[in-house]
């Protein structure tokens, strides 16, 4: 890295920081004077920090989060801005295939993130009048169900749930679970799944 490189990101740490102390001093009603005297620090370095003129030390950092009541890492938010995101709009998002679209069950992915071995996975369910037998899943992790249209029976092991619109589920994927039988057509749920 060059030194040039070096010093636009230590630019934009001090920019973050700068940021974030004003914002919490502001949000606590606090003086920069009032901060100074919670702190230990004066009252010019409380400015020159909040002006990113200045680097702190690991140190003062400490003594802000203290004196403003927060976790040191409250003062980093927003550094480290380049993260992954997967935006799908309405009606999209891609098929896939699993056990149970050979049955009339569709599955549409609504995003994932690329390398996470601990991301959710939002996926939309649609059953339909095609949609003839329920095969039961299993998987590691948990799974969160929402329903958003139509009325189906849902097991989970040996329990079963009623459920329609508004309806949620959230369960232990190592047990069996999936719709027992279909009430009212077409059925949309959300599932989450997570590992």
């Amino acid at each position: 890295m060059t030194q040039h490189a070096r010093e636009e990101v230590a630019g934009k740490l001090e920019q973050v920081i700068a940021a974030q102390l004003r914002r919490y001093r502001t949000a606590q009603g606090l003086s920069s004077a009032e901060l100074a005297a919670r702190t230990g620090l004066s009252k010019a370095m409380i400015s020159k920090i909040e002006t990113a003129s200045t680097s702190c030390s690991l140190t003062t950092l400490q003594r802000l989060a203290d004196g403003l009541g927060i976790p040191v890492t409250a003062l980093f938010r927003g550094a480290d801005t380049d993260r992954d995101a997967t935006f799908t709009k309405s009606g999209q998002g891609s098929l896939t295939v699993r056990s149970g679209t050979q049955h009339g069950h569709e599955y549409r992915v609504l995003g994932t993130l690329k390398g996470r071995t601990d991301a959710l996975e939002p996926t939309l369910v649609t059953l339909t009048d095609a949609s003839d037998v329920f095969p039961l899943f299993q998987h590691p992790g948990t799974e969160f169900i929402y329903m958003l249209a139509g009325r189906m029976v849902y097991g989970h092991g040996v329990y079963e749930y009623a459920m329609e619109p508004g309806d949620s589920l959230l369960l232990d994927g190592e047990g069996p679970h999936g719709p027992l039988e279909l009430l009212e057509l077409p059925i949309r749920f959300l599932a989450i799944a997570a590992k």
